[in-house]
């Protein structure tokens, strides 16, 4: 087709434009545009995990990734979104997509979505596709799919995995989800599969998530039932089964700087995958994996995307563990989107935060500085300044920085991507 664009910007430009809204959940087109293109042939790679939950998928996906190949295995992860270039969404044995390899299954989704009765297909789905399209041709040992939304009406789920994970339940998104939990809980268990493992890995999961894995006779291994783990003084240890049911147990791990619990769905995921663990390799690959955005800490400065109360949360504990020189501040630089709960995210950070720094984020779903800022205020917290980017509250806060002082970074996938841009340009 002559008119196919011929760059990356000029095919992710053509994608946001040739559908009418951004998000549309629902499988029937996607799924008639995946059997175009053979998917539905054959399986994709040797084993398929996917993962779907709230909060702690990338998290999930990074670690399951760095334990496959530690093991010697050829890997293929699909994430969502990027932070800073769309070839992140795509890696090959831990190294992202190169333009070639996406503009080739852009141009094959395209081909097929106009073959016969046009599909019309959101960016993310024409996405989505695309990237199964490349790993199918590749067919790796193992492929890890991270869910965009929800989880039974995402185009990930046109894919049958050979383990389904569920991290958390929490409510976001609820334009799309709505705010009862149950219900939440009920779309994301939408990617488990009948007589194939499930692991629900989170120990206050909503009852729907189960009541779904049994309804469909789905191979239940649930957080601290039927794996856990153990804190000790080497470390933490695990124990789990295998896909035989056999007993577990790996001692003297390292922290890898993520949530345990996904570390230990990661590796409790990957054991029903089929995949003898050995202990070396699970210590070197948990001691080397990185998350960028996810307690990532460049100097003074923590990043992480996180953007609902339950995310918020778990970065409160974390920085709580942490002590401050006397004198020193820790401030928070937040940008949050219209449609996030912005209370909730303060004042779960609040205990842990000295002053804050607003910033705007522009969009569809804009929500200004000054917005942010009567949040704050309405929470009892200082807001120390307003600014009308994240880029330029970063540039403010690090000339007024004492040396012992922290920032954390937070509140959307934009705040942390704005800044990160800002330090590299």
């Amino acid at each position: 087709m002559s008119d196919m664009p011929s760059t990356l910007d000029a095919w992710l430009e053509r994608l946001e434009r040739q559908h009418p809204v951004s998000i549309d959940l629902g499988l029937e087109r996607v799924a008639r545009v995946a059997r175009r293109l053979g998917l539905d042939t054959g399986p994709i790679a040797e084993r398929v995990i996917t993962v779907a939950g709230t909060n702690g998928k990338g998290s999930t996906v990074a670690m399951l990734e760095a334990l496959g190949r530690a093991h010697g295995l050829s890997t293929a992860s699909y994430t969502s979104p990027h932070l800073l270039r769309y070839n992140e969404r795509l890696r090959f044995d831990g190294e992202e997509a190169d333009d070639a390899t996406l503009i080739a299954g852009f141009a094959a989704v395209e081909a097929a979505r106009l073959d016969g009765e046009a599909v019309s297909l959101t960016y993310f789905e024409a996405g989505t596709l695309a990237a199964l399209w490349a790993i199918a041709r590749r067919r790796p040992e193992l492929a890890i799919l991270e869910v965009g939304l929800g989880g039974r009406l995402d185009a990930v789920n046109v894919i049958d995995p050979d383990v389904a994970v569920v991290t958390t339940v929490a409510q976001d998104h609820a334009a799309f989800l709505g705010d009862d939990l149950e219900g939440i809980g009920r779309e994301k268990a939408g990617i488990l599969r009948a007589g194939r493992p499930a692991v629900l890995g989170s120990t206050d999961l909503p009852a729907s998530v189960v009541e779904v894995a049994d309804g469909l006779g789905a191979v239940r291994h649930t957080l601290g039932e039927d794996y856990r783990r153990e804190l000790s003084a080497e470390g933490w240890a695990w124990r789990g089964r295998d896909a035989a049911g056999a007993a577990l147990h790996l001692a003297a791990l390292p922290d890898p700087g993520l949530p345990l619990d996904n570390a230990a769905t990661a590796l409790q995921a990957l054991a029903l995958a089929g995949v003898t663990l050995d202990a070396v390799a699970c210590r070197r690959a948990l001691a080397g994996v990185t998350l960028a955005g996810r307690m990532q800490w460049r100097g003074q400065w923590c990043l992480d995307v996180g953007h609902n109360p339950h995310a918020a949360a778990y970065l409160a504990a974390r920085l709580a563990e942490r002590t401050l020189a006397p004198r020193a501040r820790r401030y928070a630089l937040l940008g949050m989107l219209g449609d996030k709960d912005a209370e909730g995210v303060v004042r779960a950070l609040a205990p842990v935060i000295d002053g804050w720094v607003c910033a705007t984020l522009e969009g569809e779903r804009a929500r200004t500085a000054a917005a942010l800022a009567e949040v704050v205020r309405g929470a009892g917290g200082e807001v120390v300044a307003e600014l009308d980017s994240p880029r330029l509250a970063a540039d403010w806060l690090a000339a007024r920085l004492d040396e012992a002082d922290e920032v954390l970074v937070c509140g959307s996938f934009f705040t942390v991507a704005d800044v990160l841009a800002g330090w590299q340009s």
